[in-house]
């Protein structure tokens, strides 16, 4: 049985706790509506994985500096704030079992305090004083931005390819798991060897988190996951259950998938839901993870045994065993 992610993250418990509290510190500001939605940001939660990841790795080799809480935070806000920009476009009204920033306080003030958690994590990572740091960072917060560029040219569009969507998760979600994985290694000083290897662990992961969160889209229960079920389908979001059917569907089922994509909306929900399970597509979009994942743990053979080993590898098993 999977461990809970409690479990898994137990031995980085005072680190993350330290991430808390830094982040908390930093996103005090003296404008009241940034401190109201930061405070929102904070209560809604979160399963904080950018972070642990980084610490992991660090504390795996042997870091034991100051700087990791710091770079964790800086993860954790470019990602909040990716996601308070994602609810924007996809006028999202809620996540996490709650209703999302923008649909509380409007769409103005949440892409405003996006970009005040971004110019705010460059802050905090210049403190660290390592241009290679900046570099990874800067580099991976183009990309991301970037790869919602191409999820938006993606949305309503049923020729995209599977080319297309895998560019689209390894820019928009595992560039940052990727950079976390970097990260880590970097602040411990591990060799550039080592350094690509926990990069890659990360976009592995990266990777195998997305796919299992678009098969959920379209098997979760919102009670659980905190979202409504098919999302992605209403916002003509061509992920990977949709591109099966599509290619591996009968003619009747690949229509109504191509005409899905392109007008979007729930009219068609039950029907695409059914095509989904007859053409088994999230069992397919699943096996395609839990290959990213044992891909990723392959990275870890580097690693000297330690509980922070384990919290890795165990990550890369809930990523794909998840219900939320």
């Amino acid at each position: 049985m999977t461990p809970t992610i409690k479990e898994i993250l137990a031995p980085l418990q005072p680190d993350m706790a330290r991430t808390d509290e830094v982040i908390r510190r930093e996103l005090h500001s003296d404008v009241a509506l940034v401190r109201s939605i930061a405070d929102y940001i904070i209560a809604a939660g979160g399963k904080r994985l950018r972070p642990a990841l980084l610490l992991a790795v660090a504390r795996a080799l042997g870091y034991d500096g100051p700087h990791h809480a710091t770079l964790a935070a800086v993860v954790e806000f470019i990602h909040t704030a990716t996601l308070l920009h994602d609810d924007v476009v996809d006028e999202s009204d809620l996540r996490r079992g709650r209703e999302t920033a923008n649909a509380v306080f409007g769409n103005a003030a949440a892409v405003l305090v996006g970009d005040f958690l971004y110019s705010r994590s460059f802050q905090m990572m210049v403190s660290v004083e390592s241009m290679r740091v900046m570099a990874v960072l800067a580099e991976a917060t183009n990309v991301i931005a970037e790869g919602e560029v191409l999820q938006l040219m993606n949305q309503g569009n049923p020729e995209t390819t599977l080319e297309d969507y895998f560019r689209v998760i390894e820019y928009k979600t595992a560039k940052l798991f990727e950079a976390a994985g970097r990260l880590g290694a970097i602040l411990a000083g591990a060799t550039p060897e080592v350094e690509e290897a926990m990069a890659a662990f990360g976009r592995e992961l990266g990777c195998a988190f997305q796919i299992i969160d678009d098969v959920l889209d379209y098997a979760a229960d919102p009670a659980v996951s905190g979202k409504n079920v098919g999302d992605d389908l209403a916002e003509g979001k061509p992920t990977l259950p949709l591109l099966h059917v599509l290619h591996h569907g009968t003619t009747v089922q690949a229509d109504l998938v191509r005409q899905v994509i392109e007008h979007g909306g729930r009219e068609h929900l039950s029907a695409v839901l059914e095509a989904i399970a007859e053409t088994g597509a999230l069992e397919v979009s699943r096996r395609v993870a839990e290959r990213y994942a044992t891909a990723a743990k392959a990275r870890l053979a580097c690693f000297s045994p330690s509980q922070f080993r384990e919290s890795l590898l165990q990550l890369s098993d809930f990523a794909v065993n998840r219900s939320a």
